[in-house]
């Protein structure tokens, strides 16, 4: 069976699909000998995150199969150069740069500057996936909730929303992730 070369892996926030992304990242790198690289795009902006972003750093390091990490918490398509087709890439997450894209610039977000950052984004994962042997894609299903209390609020649920459905409609495999368990949503578990 030929290796899915976009596979893109959504749950809920702690709900373990981190840690099926890096799996399946091993598992894949294991089969076809390729490299594996993470794209990290958190801030340590609280000490939670600085905390989360260190476990995961080290969570990587201690593995048994040696990862190299990028932190790129905007713009990821400049990072495509990076890659190529031995690559196993791993961008953890979409929710997060959606945040950076979006807050990075003092902007009222009006309909042009949101649709610039879901290309920017899309994009930038299109570009990747060109370069890339594999690439994995991580985001959060924050889409379960009423959205309707805050417009800012609901507005990032729709553009999120969007880049989802434009994700899966390109992916090979798509997960949902519930509890730890991956439950396949499109593709076939390999």
């Amino acid at each position: 069976m030929a290796t899915p070369s976009f596979i893109f892996i959504t749950g809920g926030v702690r709900s373990g699909k981190s840690s099926f992304a890096e799996r399946k990242a091993v598992e894949i790198a294991s089969k076809t000998g390729g490299r594996l690289n993470y794209l990290a795009t958190g801030v340590a902006s609280d000490p939670e995150m600085k905390e989360r972003i260190e476990k995961h750093q080290h969570d990587r390091l201690s593995g048994a199969y040696p990862w190299k990490t990028y932190e790129c918490s905007e713009q990821i398509g400049k990072m495509a150069d990076e890659f190529n087709a031995k690559d196993i890439v791993l961008l953890d997450c979409v929710t997060t740069l959606l945040n950076n894209e979006s807050f990075s610039y003092a902007q009222k977000w009006e309909e042009r500057f949101l649709e610039n950052v879901k290309d920017k984004i899309i994009t930038g994962i299109s570009f990747i996936k060109n370069c890339a042997g594999t690439l994995i894609v991580v985001s959060n299903e924050v889409l379960n909730e009423p959205l309707l209390s805050n417009e800012m609020v609901f507005t990032y649920g729709r553009l999120l929303g969007q880049i989802h459905q434009d994700l899966v409609k390109e992916a090979d495999q798509v997960f949902l992730v519930e509890a730890g368990i991956p439950i396949v949503m499109k593709g076939v578990l390999r």
